[in-house]
């Protein structure tokens, strides 16, 4: 406990009791507006307040402190009199402006009220004007769209002076074109637009739109017949024609379609006509010129069982038919079908050269013509002239066609055809294309029929020779029967297939009647072996020229000379350059694709597997023979790293007689 704590003692305790009973209902009664009904709680009320606690801690009688404080309050009051006294003459001055101030608020009271009125009536005059402005926005928009159609309208069907100079007297030109597109819209306008029909207008005008109508359907008509005609003059270039002022004026046509059905029929059926009697001429003449450049390949007399020493010379014409392979030989003629899609030939070009081609490439020339022609949407109607023309050829030709490799090759033109026009999605020589394959089978499968009853019906004794060597009908079969089959190749024709199975019976059934002729059954054997023997040797050949012709050429041709000799076009690196790189590009998948013939095309399988064991070592013997001679070229060693080593080479034909 502090010394102040000390001396102040204990805190006083409040006692109600000794301050209320003071208070006697007497001493105040004098007062009226003074009640004591609740005193006692507000005492209680107040005991714990801290004004409260300090007066009754000092012992003060209540009465005396409300005394004391009732003086206090009237010392204070006659203070405040005696301040405002003082202060009387600025409170008269502060009073009288605040008097100025409210007559001038009165008065700005009184203005802004006339403002406000003034205002009131400018927004209802905006508002009006606003109503009035949104009004005529929408009338001006009514007149502009009104004005824009009527304007569009006085456009559309007013006819300038211009315009009829240019229809009635000018020349059908790039700029009269132009006046018939406006012309057509203008009649297009009367003729659909509903607003023109009501329109006192159109009885002015219709009149005048009708006469330049008839005008200018009669000056296109005179312009488009004066062309045709042209057309029909000799020498014309029908293409420069077509392209130059035919293509260049082909809204004329239109106009007339739309605005002149009667005359557009008419242009139509002349345009039909003039074209179809000029191609058709053009056609003629083109299998004309191409017929000069036919070389006649076989007659009714190159069958392969007919015996070449009963037929004359002299009869023929022609060397004896076991000199010329080539009646059964497919050889090159197979390049046909790579350059199926080349341009035809031009005659006068391969006439000067003074060259003789089969007559499947006269025939593909033919057909390539058409179907570089073969666009338009009257097709039918103008080629139905040149489809006469082409029918009369090949019903001239057919029938004398004993050409059965060159009838063979034909029929694959033709599906080579199709699958081109299929691409180009232009279907319009489908029907054509189909009707020629129609009449090429027929005529293939008689010519085949020949070959097969040559072999049936063969004189045995008039064939036979005191020789075991290869016999020129089994040549014969050995080359015609490979070239079918290269043929069929890609096709997988079963019908014929058949057909070389009735061959192969026929001509094997010859072989053993020619074998027992021999009085000796060795020397029957040994004639047999031969022809098997060179029969695999021809099919051999030709499996191996169809994937290495160029190489095989070469070796057959250019390896054996002498690269340091001085001949003419010695060997150089350029010539052998593109054979070795092609032969290492793709000797492996070329071996895979013989492979692959020779299981598809011999259903003898042990048979195939022989063949292309033999084509294969013939293979290895030509690139040993190329190698050899690129040894002996000034520069070959430049050409070693595309060489294919022979190892290589024999460890791919061993792999491949594993499957024996």
């Amino acid at each position: 406990m502090t010394e102040v704590e000390a001396n102040e003692g204990p805190t006083p305790v409040l006692d109600l009791g000794a301050f209320v009973g003071e208070l006697t209902v007497e001493d105040d009664a004098a007062s009226d507006d003074v009640s004591l009904e609740g005193l006692e709680q507000e005492l209680q009320d107040y005991k714990t307040d801290d004004v409260v606690a300090i007066i009754l801690s000092k012992g003060t009688k209540l009465r005396d402190y409300t005394k004391d404080v009732e003086n206090n309050l009237r010392q204070l009051e006659l203070d405040s009199i005696e301040d405002y006294i003082k202060e009387s003459d600025n409170l008269v001055s502060l009073h009288d402006q605040i008097h100025d101030c409210d007559t001038i608020l009165a008065q700005m009271e009184k203005l802004l009220s006339g403002f406000q009125a003034e205002i009131g009536s400018i927004s209802s005059d905006i508002k009006v004007l606003q109503e009035k402005s949104m009004d005529m926005g929408l009338k001006l928009k009514n007149r502009k769209a009104a004005e824009s159609k009527l304007a569009k309208f006085v456009e559309d069907i007013i006819i300038p002076p211009r315009m009829i100079d240019i229809i009635v007297d000018g020349e059908v030109n790039e700029e009269y074109m132009r006046t018939l597109e406006i012309l057509s819209k203008k009649l297009k306008f009367v003729e659909t637009d509903t607003m023109v029909k009501t329109s006192k207008a159109l009885n002015d005008v219709q009149p005048e739109l009708e006469k330049l109508r008839q005008k200018a359907v009669s000056k296109v008509f005179d312009f488009i017949v004066q062309k045709l005609n042209a057309l029909r003059k000799p020498k014309t270039n029908v293409q420069i024609l077509q392209q130059s002022v035919l293509l260049k004026y082909k809204y004329v046509i239109l106009f007339l379609k739309e605005h002149g059905k009667e005359v557009y029929l008419e242009v139509r059926a002349a345009y039909i006509d003039t074209m179809n009697k000029v191609l058709s001429t053009k056609i003629r003449a083109y299998i004309q010129a191409l017929e000069k450049l036919q070389l006649d390949i076989a007659t009714s007399s190159d069958l392969i069982g007919i015996d070449t020493r009963s037929t004359s010379l002299f009869l023929r014409g022609k060397e004896p038919l076991k000199n010329r392979s080539a009646v059964f030989a497919l050889g090159e003629r197979i390049n046909i079908l790579k350059e199926i899609d080349e341009s035809a030939l031009i005659p006068h070009i391969a006439e000067a050269s003074s060259k003789k081609y089969p007559y499947e490439v006269l025939f593909r020339s033919v057909h390539k013509l058409l179907m570089d022609t073969a666009a338009s949407d009257l097709f039918y109607d103008i080629f139905a002239g040149p489809f006469a023309v082409v029918d009369e050829h090949l019903n001239t030709i057919l029938p004398n066609c004993f050409d059965a490799i060159g009838l063979m090759l034909m029929i694959r033109i033709i599906y080579q055809h199709q699958l081109i026009m299929s691409r180009r999605r232009i279907p319009c020589l489908d029907s054509y294309l189909d009707k020629v394959n129609i009449s090429l089978w027929p005529r293939f499968k008689m010519v085949f029929d020949m070959h097969l009853n040559s072999l049936r019906n063969a004189n045995v004794r008039t064939l036979w020779e005191d020789d075991v060597h290869p016999h020129y009908v089994m040549r014969r079969y050995a080359e015609f029967t490979a070239s079918l089959i290269q043929l069929n190749v890609d096709y997988g024709d079963g019908q014929l297939e058949l057909n070389l199975e009735r061959l192969r019976m026929a001509v094997d059934d010859l072989l053993v009647k020619l074998a027992k002729l021999f009085r000796k059954p060795k020397l029957q054997t040994v004639f047999l072996i031969n022809n098997y023997d060179m029969t695999i040797a021809v099919l051999k050949e030709e499996l191996l020229v169809e994937h290495f012709s160029d190489l095989i050429k070469f070796v057959k041709t250019r390896a054996s000379e002498d690269p340091s000799s001085s001949s003419e076009r010695p060997i150089t690196v350029t010539e052998v350059e593109p054979i070795v790189k092609d032969f290492a590009s793709r000797w492996k998948a070329a071996i895979e694709l013989m492979h692959n013939d020779v299981i598809t095309s011999f259903s003898n399988f042990l048979c195939g597997m022989e063949i292309l064991r033999a084509a294969l070592t013939q293979l290895l013997l030509y690139y040993t023979r190329l190698s050899d001679c690129m040894k002996r070229i000034a520069g070959g060693s430049a050409l070693n790293k595309d060489l294919v080593s022979i190892s290589s080479i024999m460890y791919e034909i061993r792999k491949y007689s594993r499957t024996f």
